[in-house]
């Protein structure tokens, strides 16, 4: 790889960087304050121990992953399918237990509207259970 591609001597403007910021704040709750609130309470239902930042760093990756692939799917169970064997690549970041978790997490983000209502937590760990139970009938392994 070439020096360039890092990006290392790359600078920006404070206004280019804080539209950046902005956008991708935009991208990761497009419906501000209260998604990322109820995002967050819900985490703490799931994992109370963890730092909110590591869930929400982790959360946000398969996200990221999950929209790429769906791009480039037919349907959203084909884009799980890809994303359950891409999300391999980023073990270092999300711990591969934790990948049903994240991922139903994502599926509920996906269905969210302006009233940012997630489903309860008994809901998304019934989702977690399915997730966890796909790894038997598929190829990928956590």
């Amino acid at each position: 790889m070439a020096l360039g591609e890092f990006r290392l001597f790359q600078f920006k403007s404070r206004e280019k960087r804080e539209k950046e910021e902005q956008e991708y704040a935009l991208w990761a709750f497009p419906y501000g304050d209260l998604q990322r609130e109820n995002l967050t309470a819900l985490m703490r239902g799931l994992k109370p121990k963890e730092p909110i930042p590591i869930l929400l760093t982790s959360f946000l990756t398969c996200k990221e992953i999950y929209e790429s692939t769906l791009e480039k799917s037919e349907s959203s169970e084909n884009a799980i399918d890809k994303l359950l064997n891409e999300i391999k690549r980023y073990n270092q970041l999300i711990r591969p237990k934790e990948m049903p978790m994240y991922l139903a997490l994502v599926l509920a983000d996906a269905d969210l509207d302006e009233m940012c209502e997630y489903p309860p937590l008994e809901v998304i760990m019934a989702k977690i259970q399915e997730l966890e139970g796909m790894k038997t009938k598929s190829s990928w392994k956590w």
